[in-house]
């Protein structure tokens, strides 16, 4: 019932989402077969909807794969380099080669994501972590680092205005035809369930999960490559989605522990309502304008990560 009762909210929230922006989209329009309102809500609003609900349900189970594959709560794909690494793919593939298909700058974004991701988990293993904070920390600062080298070739070849319009995480230029993309992240989104037990037991250890059997490097593979072609599929899309994987994991994590099987339909479902929700908030602060949707949870996301921060050292107290 109470697994229905948040599928009936996500329903409530894609239906406003549909009817709600700056062109007047209403039943009565439609029913009335008006052309223009049929053409906003084909072309536009149902694509828009889809997007949110896609990259939502992606980034957040990308968000717990990363929290397993790192043993730690504080990580998802933009505290641990791997946003940043695919943002730099893309980069580069507007550099020197610009005239790709968007599937192969997916793909070269997925590589580049992959490479960010595993220098996070291989730095993880030189240091020694003596607080879980430091985890994070670490993914920030190679976030930064790679960040950083991307700002630099973007202004020495004056591309920071095109790398701005992939970095905010924005869906108002979200029409069919520009975001079919995504289709694919909810696929990958859809096969980690099937291998929810795998990262279940990945999650407690290389040691744990080799003596029961599971060959755990072939699983943190398959972990980072869904990871890394989610959040590549994202970023090419509509740019850059944060926190998405550090809020809903955790929050769920509270209520219905580490047991993905159980826990990942939970997962996707309340990541793809967050999102959904900052984006009827990003367009009614100030109609008719927008906030972009990566702005809305970088605010939420910064203060929930605060208060996990302070939860953890209140316990430890």
């Amino acid at each position: 019932m109470k697994f229905a009762s948040a599928l009936l909210i996500l329903v409530a929230l894609a239906a406003a989402s549909m009817f709600f922006g700056v062109s007047d989209v209403t039943l009565a329009s439609l029913s009335a077969g008006d052309g223009k309102t049929w053409l906003v809500l084909l072309d536009s609003r149902i694509p828009r909807t889809l997007a949110l609900i896609f990259a939502g349900a992606g980034m957040a189970v990308s968000g717990t794969i990363m929290q397993m594959l790192a043993q730690n709560r504080f990580v998802e794909p933009s505290t641990a380099g791997t946003v940043e690494s695919a943002g730099l793919g893309i980069l580069l593939v507007m550099l020197f080669a610009p005239g790709l298909p968007v599937y192969a700058r997916m793909l070269v974004a997925t590589f580049f994501a992959i490479a960010g991701t595993a220098l996070f988990l291989a730095i993880l293993r030189q240091i020694p972590l003596r607080s879980a904070l430091m985890v994070p920390l670490v993914g920030i600062m190679l976030g930064g680092v790679i960040s950083a080298v991307t700002t630099f070739l973007a202004y020495r070849f004056d591309l920071l205005q095109s790398m701005g319009a992939w970095t905010t995480g924005d869906f108002s230029a979200v029409l069919r035809g520009r975001y079919e993309l995504l289709w694919l992240s909810m696929g990958l989104t859809v096969a980690a369930y099937f291998a929810a037990d795998r990262f279940t037991v990945m999650g407690m250890g290389e040691a744990f999960s080799s003596n029961l059997g599971i060959n755990y490097r072939r699983v943190v593979m398959l972990g980072l490559v869904i990871v890394a072609m989610v959040t590549a599929c994202v970023v090419v899309s509509v740019g850059m989605v944060p926190f998405v994987g550090l809020i809903v994991p955790n929050v769920v994590s509270m209520a219905l522990g580490d047991r993905l099987r159980r826990s990942l339909p939970w997962v996707a479902m309340l990541g793809a309502g967050l999102v959904l929700a900052c984006d009827i908030i990003g367009r009614s602060v100030i109609a008719p304008f927008e906030i972009p949707v990566g702005t809305v949870l970088g605010a939420i996301g910064s203060a929930f990560f605060l208060y996990l921060v302070l939860r953890r050292n209140s316990r430890a107290a």
